[in-house]
């Protein structure tokens, strides 16, 4: 049993939940903050698929709106895929339940991606193709300008060694984009939290959570295998992740080999580098 899935040990609004639940809304407000995410006037709408990430983050923004000094509006947005057993009742009737301005869009994606896509063959890229089209219309259609993503800082360590491994590329998720068109900037506020923490919280607020494997996909092995590493070497390192997502805002291009971002060709002797001259200093 992994960290993530231990059994949550303090009830809703003890001493320990509200612990959590103010270490989560001040990492949420940082994020906010540092990548000026949310401005005044903006309408966000936040994609809840029926996770436990976006739960949260839909309930931690709702939280920081009431006391922002900014005028921010929000509206959750889900999209029923229509994937076999899915359960299309649950977030309409939780959304209602708790007061927030929703919207429901229903498209068949399902279907295509199943007559697209050869049995046995991985469905994922084209489902989420078609996803982020279908986001970035109705975001138009509702007048929203961000858009507020459910990645969390351990999604953002793992893709970076993903596309280490299997892409050749130090890149990982941004916690602020623009779309390709312009049109939107789409926004990560969880991207200083940590999942377990987001876990145990989901689990004190008793969110009704819809399981992710109701359309039947198949399961992104090498994602997969990056989480088992890291959850390794973080029960053998506590802490191990951190340092890794704060290495991400720490770079130093001149101690990497990208000459697009460091004119190594033209350094002459008196060249002064930011980062100074670290070349010989001992590892850490």
């Amino acid at each position: 049993m992994n960290d993530i899935t231990q059994p949550i040990h303090f009830e809703h609004h003890s001493t320990n939940f509200n612990r959590l639940k103010g270490r989560l809304e001040h990492m949420v407000g940082k994020a906010i903050a540092d990548f000026n995410m949310i401005e005044e006037g903006d309408t966000v709408m936040v994609c809840l698929s029926g996770g436990k990430d976006s739960y949260t983050l839909l309930d931690i923004l709702r939280t920081l709106q009431k006391r922002a000094p900014i005028d921010f509006k929000i509206v959750a947005m889900n999209l029923d895929q229509k994937q076999p057993g899915f359960p299309a009742e649950v977030l309409p009737d939780y959304l209602k339940s708790i007061g927030v301005d929703f919207h429901i869009e229903t498209q068949d994606t399902y279907s295509i991606v199943k007559e697209k896509i050869p049995a046995g063959k991985t469905t994922c890229s084209l489902c989420s193709r078609l996803r982020r089209g279908i986001i970035y219309k109705v975001a138009g259609e509702l007048g929203a300008n961000k858009i507020a993503l459910g990645h969390h800082r351990d999604d953002m360590v793992e893709t970076l060694f993903l596309n280490m491994f299997f892409g050749g590329k130090l890149k990982a998720m941004p916690p602020k984009l623009v779309t390709d068109k312009g049109d939107h900037i789409v926004i990560r506020p969880l991207a200083y939290c940590a999942e377990k923490d987001i876990a145990r919280y989901a689990r004190g607020m008793e969110f009704p959570i819809i399981p992710c494997n109701l359309c039947g996909s198949q399961e992104n092995l090498q994602r997969q295998n990056i989480k088992e590493m890291l959850t390794n070497w973080e029960r053998q390192y506590p802490g191990r992740s951190q340092t890794i997502f704060t290495a991400m805002q720490n770079v130093k291009p001149s101690h990497l080999l990208d000459t697009a971002l460091f004119d190594f060709r033209n350094i002459k002797m008196g060249t002064a580098v930011d980062e100074g001259d670290v070349a010989f200093d001992q590892e850490i």
